[in-house]
C-alpha cells in the first residue's frame, strides 16, 4: 500500500502542488523600492562619474554662454575692421585717381609752357636787330569757311626785345566780287585795340553777305594816325 502511494506521488496523476512565498506582500513592495533605489543610485553615480571623465561640470553652462557672447564680441569687432578696410581702400582708390589726374595736368601743363617757350624764342629770332621800336605784321592767314563766313589771323611783332607797350589799332579790310560787281568791307566793329610788347596774335570769325566771292584781305597796323605795317593776303 505504501509503495502504491509512493509510486503515485511520481507519476502525472500525482496531486497538485502550490508554493506560496513566507514574505507578506508589504514587505515585498519594500524591498522592490529598495532595489529601485539602489539601481537608480547606480545610475546617477555612474552618470556623474562619466561626466567628471568627459570634462563637463556644473559651470559649462556658464562657460557656453560666455564663449557664445565673446564669438559675438568677436564678429563685431571683425566685421568693423572690414568695414574699416573697405574705406580705407575707397579712399586709397579716390587718393591714386586724384594723382593721377593731378601728375597728367602738371604734364600737360609742362608741355603748354615748353610749347610757349619754343614759340617765344621762335618769335625772337625774327625780330631783326634794328633798334627801331616800330611794330610790323610779320604774318597773315585767311580762310574761306564757307559761302557767309571767313577766318582770319595776324601776328605783329616789335623788332626789339624790351620796349615800351605798343598802344595801336588794327584794321582789317576785304576785298573782292558781290554778284558780279567790286566789293569791299572793314571789320563791322572798326578797327580793332592793339597792346603789345614784343609780339601779339590776333584772329576771327568775319561774317560775308550772300553772293561774296573774297579775293584779297589787307591788314594795316597804325599807331595813331600813321600806318605802320601793311599786308595783303590773296585767296
Amino acid at each position: 500500500m505504501k509503495f502504491r502511494l509512493f509510486r503515485r506521488r511520481l507519476t502525472i496523476s500525482s496531486p497538485r502542488m502550490i508554493v506560496r512565498s513566507t514574505l507578506p506582500w508589504p514587505l515585498r513592495w519594500i524591498a522592490a523600492a529598495l532595489v529601485l533605489g539602489f539601481s537608480a543610485a547606480v545610475a546617477l553615480w555612474a552618470f556623474e562619474f562619466g561626466k567628471g571623465i568627459a570634462g563637463l561640470d556644473g559651470h559649462s553652462k556658464e562657460e557656453l554662454i560666455q564663449l557664445r557672447q565673446e564669438v559675438v564680441s568677436l564678429r563685431a569687432d571683425r566685421d568693423k575692421a572690414q568695414s574699416i578696410a573697405n574705406t580705407s581702400g575707397s579712399l586709397l582708390t579716390a587718393e591714386k585717381a586724384l594723382r593721377e589726374k593731378m601728375m597728367s595736368q602738371v604734364k600737360q601743363l609742362e608741355s603748354d609752357n615748353l610749347s610757349l617757350r619754343d614759340d617765344l624764342g621762335f618769335f625772337e629770332k625774327l625780330l631783326p636787330t634794328s633798334s627801331a621800336e616800330v611794330a610790323s605784321i610779320r604774318s597773315l592767314q585767311a580762310e574761306v569757311l564757307s559761302q557767309t563766313q571767313l577766318k582770319w589771323q595776324v601776328l605783329v611783332l616789335r623788332p626789339v626785345k624790351t620796349a615800351a607797350t605798343f598802344n595801336g589799332t588794327l584794321e582789317i579790310t576785304v576785298a573782292g566780287t558781290q554778284a558780279g560787281k567790286p566789293w569791299a568791307m572793314t571789320l563791322p566793329g572798326g578797327p580793332q585795340a592793339l597792346q603789345f610788347q614784343q609780339y601779339r596774335r590776333v584772329e576771327g570769325l568775319l561774317d560775308l553777305p550772300p553772293e561774296v566771292v573774297v579775293k584779297t584781305v589787307t591788314a594795316k597796323v597804325l599807331e595813331g594816325a600813321s600806318v605802320r605795317s601793311v599786308q595783303t593776303f590773296r585767296l
